[in-house]
């Protein structure tokens, strides 16, 4: 892992040294490398591994780190076109601010102690800020940078405070050899207060205000960034919390924050409905799924947690997906209106294939490996609680309906004869497409691979 580690910096600094006519190209190899190295150093399906420096990996780490290093660099290959009206110092400058957040997300994923995973937690906010007040499309990108900022900073203090509460009782802060048996008898509003860092980083709904203008505001790499690995630093946050924490919140926070996220993920189902902003409605999406997710999670099984995991890798490669779609438009159109960008199907020959395969992917339609993690997270929580069963099933239902409502306002209709759409995708857009496409036909022909243990 260190090696990893190492290349990751090594490449920051032959992009920093690189001339400018070499600074694309240097980029692309470099971060192209990174996944290929990453699946050498740390097989499929391993076991918990002890490697150095206290950085460890388990089965549910490492397909999050596998997520992350296949990710960037489709990323920064998405960012061709934007990039292309910048000086080669921005470029530079925006390469490594990407790298950067890979170095921290792998810390996250790999850390021994909760102090790390709490530094690298931390370490990707202010890359990820300057990624949105910089390189973001509107003015009012300041202010989804305030609201990101805000609501991570406040909701990382109880957090932080915490865990120096833990070391204090238990002199161990370990994820995996921390002694439970000192958090038996833990005042359930302590564990709780931890945990609100993470589920604002999912984010569950009421904790989401932040999410739907950080992805309106930034640019298409930190959309693709946000939705697909940082949302789920919360996500495997909160799973490694409440291992921890397992008395207090089963026997007090389970039973308030099962329903809430369900009906919360319910709710913004019903807000995506009303949506004509692509990428808001993309955002709100991912509400409702990781809302639905943490209401899985937070039944505490074994089966809910692979069924989490599952959803957790399935939506980061479709929401990235979607927000490259979303923004082969917003590039040829400059705007992300749903109703001004209909009937694209006249001029894109390909594009309304890849809407209808990455919104049926959202919907969760079988094979899809989305399908897999919400049938298992209805599992879960009908058996933990059967009155949970209904707003859980409609919440389902809505998602497929708004997916739909989706791909048939763009694709649907008669086109607009003021509308500049003028040029089909390239090659660059057809790649980036493809990398997402690859790891969902892996996942169809091999879900075990992103399953902490059989289900």
């Amino acid at each position: 892992m260190i090696t990893l580690l190492f290349l990751i910096l090594s490449s920051i600094i032959i992009i920093l040294l690189s001339p400018g006519n070499r600074v694309w190209p240097n980029s692309i190899f470099w971060s192209s490398l990174i996944p290929i190295i990453t699946i050498i150093l740390i097989p499929p399906l391993s076991s918990l591994t002890n490697i150095s420096w206290g950085l460890t990996t388990d089965t549910i780490s490492t397909p999050l780190i596998y997520l992350s290093a296949w990710l960037i660099p489709v990323s920064i290959l998405a960012s061709g076109g934007h990039l292309s009206n910048n000086s080669f110092l921005n470029q530079k400058i925006f390469i490594v601010l990407i790298f950067i957040i890979l170095f921290f997300l792998v810390i996250t994923f790999t850390a021994n102690n909760f102090i790390a995973l709490f530094l690298g937690f931390e370490g990707t906010l202010i890359p990820t800020l300057f990624l949105i007040t910089n390189w973001g499309a509107q003015q009012e990108r300041i202010e989804a940078g305030l609201f990101f900022v805000f609501y991570t900073l406040i909701s990382s203090l109880p957090l932080f405070i915490g865990l120096l509460y833990l070391n204090s009782i238990s002199y161990n802060i370990s994820i995996f050899y921390l002694k439970t048996s000192f958090l038996g008898n833990l005042n359930p509003t302590i564990a709780f207060c931890c945990m609100v860092a993470f589920l604002v980083k999912v984010p569950i709904f009421s904790l989401h205000i932040w999410l739907p203008k950080a992805h309106v505001e930034a640019p298409v790499a930190g959309s693709m960034i946000l939705a697909a690995i940082l949302l789920k630093m919360g996500g495997y946050g909160f799973t490694r919390l409440i291992v921890l924490f397992f008395d207090p919140f089963n026997n007090h926070i389970s039973n308030i924050l099962v329903p809430f996220c369900i009906w919360g993920g319910l709710l913004t189902s019903l807000i995506c409905l009303t949506q004509t902003d692509l990428k808001s409605l993309i955002a709100y999406s991912s509400v409702s799924h990781m809302s639905f997710m943490v209401a899985g999670i937070s039944t505490l099984s074994n089966w809910a947690i692979a069924g989490g995991l599952i959803i957790m890798i399935a939506h980061g490669v479709v929401s990235s997906a979607l927000f490259c779609i979303a923004n082969t438009f917003y590039e040829r159109t400059s705007t992300r209106n749903l109703f001004i960008n209909r009937s694209t199907k006249i001029i894109f020959a390909i594009t309304p294939s890849l809407w209808l395969i990455f919104a049926c992917a959202n919907m969760g339609l079988p094979p899809l490996p989305n399908a897999i993690g919400e049938i298992i997270t209805v599992t879960a929580i009908a058996a933990n609680n059967i009155f949970n069963y209904l707003p859980t099933l409609i919440g389902i239902v809505t998602t497929g309906i708004f997916s739909l409502f989706m791909f048939l306002a763009i694709n649907s209709g008669n086109h607009q004869k003021w509308s500049n759409i003028s040029s089909n995708m390239n090659e660059r857009e057809h790649n980036v497409i493809a990398t997402h496409l690859l790891p969902l036909i892996v996942l169809i022909l091999s879900p075990n691979l992103i399953t902490p243990w059989p289900v």
